[in-house]
């Protein structure tokens, strides 16, 4: 029986991994997909191939994502299922892509190992120390269907 919020057509599940950078959500991915089978889905990837952004953000070095261009490019794809999408945000996700939503936490001293400018390395201490994602996943999805792994 499938969750309420799924997809009647889909067959296949759909897995959003998330958490703040450096919990290892692509290798987790990347593993995930090569032992099940299920389409590997870098958002981040995504956004730059398809141009699914408005701009840059000098500050924190990164693309200012536009999230309805994201979600209307992966409607299909996440209609048909099995998906395991890597994202470090979700809270503009629509609820029934997914059956399970994994976030995974971890110590915060790789964010210095990676060169991130100091900015964006306290915004992101910042939010894993405060469980920013966690929340916004608890209160974008079904409780049982959220896990948080460290």
């Amino acid at each position: 029986m499938q969750p309420e919020n799924s997809e009647a057509k889909r067959r296949l599940p759909n897995v959003l991994v998330t958490g703040t950078p450096g919990t290892g959500k692509s290798t987790t991915c990347e593993q995930i997909a090569e032992a099940t089978g299920l389409c590997y889905v870098n958002v981040g990837d995504l956004v730059k191939s398809q141009d699914l952004h408005c701009g840059w953000d000098d500050e924190f070095s990164c693309h200012i994502i536009d999230e309805d261009k994201i979600c209307d490019a992966l409607e299909d794809q996440m209609t048909r299922g099995g998906n395991i999408v890597d994202y470090h945000g979700c809270d503009f996700f629509p609820e029934r892509w997914f059956d399970l939503v994994i976030v995974l936490q971890t110590d915060n001293t790789v964010l210095y190992e990676r060169g991130y400018a100091q900015k964006k390395i306290t915004e992101n201490v910042e939010c894993e120390i405060m469980h920013v994602i966690v929340q916004e996943a608890m209160d974008s999805y079904r409780e049982e269907i959220v896990q948080v792994a460290l």
